[in-house]
């Protein structure tokens, strides 16, 4: 499956392009790179990319603009994982807000990135085995959520997208309606990384689900918050 998965580095470091690439490369990867969002967005045009690995400190557009404007875009299609220099909550927090599926700071170990990779990349192409007894459609709230199509439909009927990560976040939860899953569980299920005191990663993407599913994202009636544990899907019914 690695040779037909492309990832996209957007990072202006010559060094670094040449050390990322040859690295996933090796690892069975295809690679293009791109110096700029002027030729990240001719990339895109010309290629099916599956991952991009996002510098923010680029020429011109900065890497959390293009991640935004990626998402305004392409939506649901490809994963992306913000690799910068900046390290603080801050930027981590505004990344995932803007789109990102994960976040990883530099200097790194770049057997720690190709793990994170792979098991993203794994989550797209794992197939999603439905049980004879288990519903094709889960529906809550009005809501329809479509597993084997990767489709949600509102209430409305008005089809809404969902990035990767909110994908495998909302079939987590509609697999497990009505019980609390924890920040850990959660964090496995779509990336398959241990979750670790501090990391933001999930709220920030169940705030990204609420804004989506909710009439009132900052008073949730579907995804309840558990305090100090994680979170809870409630069906309605």
């Amino acid at each position: 499956m690695q040779q037909n998965q492309q990832i996209l580095i957007v990072e202006d470091d010559q060094v670094t392009q040449e050390l990322l690439s040859a690295y996933f490369v090796n690892a069975g990867y295809q690679t293009v790179i791109a110096s700029n969002g002027e030729e990240m967005w001719e990339i895109l045009s010309n290629n099916e990319i599956d991952l991009i690995l996002m510098d923010i400190n680029l020429p011109g557009e900065d890497g959390l603009s293009l991640t935004k404007s990626i998402r305004a875009k392409y939506d649901s299609n490809i994963w992306i994982i913000i690799v910068t220099t900046r390290n603080t909550d801050t930027d981590r927090i505004i990344g995932l807000e803007l789109g990102a599926d994960d976040y990883i700071t530099k200097p790194f170990h770049e057997r720690e990135l190709l793990v994170r990779v792979k098991n993203i990349l794994r989550r797209t192409s794992k197939k999603i085995i439905l049980k004879d007894d288990e519903p094709q459609v889960h529906v809550f709230h009005g809501w329809k959520f479509n597993i084997e199509l990767r489709q949600l439909i509102s209430p409305t009927e008005d089809h809404v997208h969902l990035t990767n990560g909110e994908f495998l976040l909302l079939a987590a939860f509609v697999n497990s309606p009505n019980q609390v899953i924890n920040r850990n569980q959660l964090l496995n299920e779509v990336s398959s990384r241990m979750w670790i005191p501090m990391d933001r990663t999930i709220d920030v993407m169940v705030n990204r689900l609420r804004k989506k599913i909710e009439a009132s994202p900052k008073i949730p009636e579907i995804l309840l918050t558990v305090h100090g544990i994680g979170y809870q899907l409630i069906t309605g019914e």
